[in-house]
C-alpha cells in the first residue's frame, strides 16, 4: 500500500472513487474534501493506492482542525476516512490504518498523537479502529451527521 499527497495527477482516480449511501452517511466525499484541503494548508488529502487502484482515501488535519477533538498542539485529526465500495471488505482499511502511525512520524513529525471522531452508529469503524490500536478513552462530541465518539492513537 503506496500513500500519496493529492495533486492534480490524481484527478482522474478521484473521479472514479465510489462510495455507497451508507458511507456516505458517516464520511465526507473526496471531491469536496480535496476542495477543503486546495483552500486550507493546514488540511492534507491523502490517497492510498494498491496496485496503482485509489482504495482509501482520507484527510490529515492539524492545528485549527484537531482542536474541537484535542487539547494536544501536538495532535493531528485522521477525518473522512473512507475506502472505495468496491474494494471493501479486504483488508485495505485496515492495511491503511497500520501503516498510518508511521506515514505521520514521517510527514508530520511535531506530532505525537493521531485523533478522530467516529459516529456512534458505525459500529464497523469503531471495531476497525479499535482493532488497528485507537483508544476510546470517554470523549464524547456532536458533530452535523449526530454523536460522535473520539479515539487517539499514541504516536
Amino acid at each position: 500500500m503506496q500513500f500519496y499527497f493529492y495533486n492534480e495527477g490524481f484527478k482522474n482516480a478521484i473521479d472514479q472513487y465510489q462510495l455507497n449511501e451508507e458511507q456516505l452517511r458517516f464520511t465526507g466525499d473526496p471531491r469536496d474534501c480535496i476542495k477543503l484541503s486546495n483552500e486550507d494548508s493546514e488540511r492534507s488529502s491523502i490517497l492510498a493506492m494498491e496496485n496503482n487502484h485509489l482504495v482509501t482515501f482520507f484527510v490529515l488535519h492539524i492545528n485549527e482542525g484537531v482542536k474541537p477533538y484535542s487539547d494536544n498542539d501536538h495532535a493531528i485529526l485522521l477525518r473522512a476516512f473512507s475506502t472505495d465500495f468496491r474494494h471493501q471488505g479486504k483488508g485495505h482499511a485496515k492495511q491503511v490504518l497500520m501503516q498510518l502511525p508511521d506515514f505521520v512520524k514521517e510527514n508530520f513529525r511535531e506530532i505525537n498523537e493521531i485523533v478522530l471522531a467516529v459516529n456512534v452508529g458505525n459500529a464497523a469503524a469503531q471495531a476497525l479502529y479499535k482493532k488497528c490500536g485507537f483508544i476510546d478513552e470517554g470523549e464524547r462530541r456532536m458533530g452535523p451527521k449526530g454523536e460522535l465518539i473520539i479515539m487517539s492513537y499514541y504516536l
